[in-house]
């Protein structure tokens, strides 16, 4: 069978015509041969978003943004998402903007809701989420931090400021003198701890019998304090302090005139009698002595015996007076 020419050219008008649609298809993005499901996501702002941009699932590429368009009446955004995968997407999954880098533009990953086992239909909407990105993420946290850094900045200047006052050509003589004295005591200070290593090493035998000597007097004393612990000075304290306590009650005794010694100390009519009775001992013996043939006759021709003349004058209290 022959085809007409009228016939071929009807072939390959509408062959033309399919590939122009198919072409135009592709060029958007769209594959006329491949089965999509659309939904649609509302955002407030999707600055950095355009069409075309890939939409993820964990990292993989499972769709693309179709359209962008804008709503006259509440003025948000409503995103046209085309998605070509087999993975089932639950009514309560979560569309976030997000930006994966900081050279490439947004992307929108969905984030799926595993315990809803509701399937999200052809055409419904999902909930709309904007992430902050790398950079607006970085200038967030690098914020705070840009704020200290201005008044460490400032701080910074006073000081120098201070330091530049400070240091004018006299304090730069002054720093320079007290540092070149500085190292003059450094030196100086090196020279001594020289000198007192040598006196270290000269004397070392010396130094080593005085630790020697410190070691045994330590250990004697340790055996001291042994023999201390042995001797049971609690003991010997508590007796002591019996004892103290008996010598202060004999005491507090005499001075009230208890018992015959606190009696005799107390008494001062004894006292009197004592001083009395030891004044006339000492005029007796006084008169003994300087007349003793009144006391003591011995006649060997039987002469009779004087009568007792009592002393002109008392001796012994005229020596006292």
């Amino acid at each position: 069978m022959k085809l007409t020419r009228e016939i071929k050219t009807a072939i390959l008008v509408i062959s033309a015509i399919l590939l122009f649609i198919w072409g135009y298809s592709f060029l958007k993005g769209r594959d006329l041969f491949t089965n999509y499901k659309t939904f649609y996501v509302e955002y407030d702002n999707v600055e950095g978003l355009s069409k075309s941009a890939p939409v993820t699932l964990n990292g993989l590429t499972i769709g693309k943004v179709n359209t962008i368009n804008i709503n006259e009446n509440t003025g948000k955004l409503l995103v046209e998402l085309q998605i070509k995968t087999d993975f089932p997407i639950s009514k309560s999954s979560v569309a976030s903007i997000y930006e994966p880098g900081f050279i490439a533009g947004k992307q929108i990953s969905i984030t799926p809701n595993f315990d809803d086992k509701s399937i999200a239909e052809d055409g419904q909407k999902l909930q709309g989420k904007t992430s902050l990105g790398l950079t607006a993420s970085l200038t967030e946290k690098l914020a705070p931090t840009q704020q200290k850094l201005d008044k460490l900045l400032v701080n910074a200047d006073v000081l120098i400021s201070g330091i530049n006052n400070v240091l004018d050509i006299k304090g730069q003589e002054n720093l320079k003198k007290s540092l070149s004295e500085l190292s003059k005591t450094i030196e100086q200070f090196h020279k001594a701890s020289g000198s007192i290593n040598t006196l270290l090493d000269d004397n070392k035998t010396q130094i080593k019998g005085v630790v020697t000597n410190f070691n045994k007097v330590s250990s004697d004393f340790s055996k001291i304090s042994d023999s201390l612990t042995k001797a049971n000075l609690g003991k010997t304290a508590k007796n002591l302090e019996k004892t103290l306590a008996n010598v202060d009650k004999i005491i507090a005794n005499l001075q009230t005139g208890k018992g015959s010694m606190g009696k005799m100390l107390n008494d001062e009519a004894l006292y009197n009698n004592i001083a009395k009775t030891s004044k006339e001992l000492e005029l007796l013996l006084e008169d003994l002595r300087l007349n003793p043939t009144r006391y003591v006759n011995v006649s060997l021709f039987g002469k009779k015996n004087k009568p007792y003349v009592e002393p002109v004058k008392d001796t012994v209290s005229k020596a006292k007076n």
